[in-house]
């Protein structure tokens, strides 16, 4: 007599061990004081904040100015969210890495995720830039300057 076995096979998808690089440039305004408060953040396909890399900034009153950033993720955190707040910077290009991990520190799943960059300056304009970004894929993005963010590179891939 034999017995017969069922072998059931699932595919999940399991976290990658995912690595984001962006290199940011905050371009020089003549006769403009001000530095630019400045907000990095990523949004899952259902347009949820689910990590903010970077929030620079100096007082509170102003982050409101940053308005997608703050209706999303900023009120929730009261402008100042852990491990990744800080001052303005001042005209340069700043580099910021992401390892994949949501606001808990747990890996996200591979897929489309939207990076979004945004910046506004007291007493002058704002700039809201998005990109979308495969996470688990090695993918580079470019995106042209606007008005007060520079050249900004989007570099994607798996940490080996």
């Amino acid at each position: 007599m034999f017995k017969s076995t069922t072998l059931a096979l699932v595919l999940v998808s399991v976290p990658v061990a995912a690595e984001v690089t962006l290199s940011l440039e905050l371009p020089r305004h003549e006769g403009s004081q001000y530095r630019p408060y400045v907000a990095v953040w990523v949004e899952n396909p259902q347009q949820q904040a689910v990590a903010t890399l970077a929030v620079w900034r100096k007082e509170a009153d102003w982050l409101k100015d940053m308005r997608r950033w703050w209706r999303k993720s900023g009120r929730y955190e009261n402008g100042q969210p852990d491990g990744v707040s800080g001052a303005t910077r001042k005209p340069g290009v700043y580099q910021l890495q992401w390892d994949g991990r949501d606001q808990q520190g747990k890996a996200l799943p591979p897929g489309r995720y939207t990076l979004h960059i945004e910046a506004a300056r007291e007493h002058g304009s704002r700039s809201l830039v998005s990109q979308a970004i495969e996470l688990g894929q090695t993918t580079s993005y470019h995106l042209e300057p606007v008005a007060e963010l520079g050249a900004i590179t989007i570099h994607t891939g798996v940490k080996s």
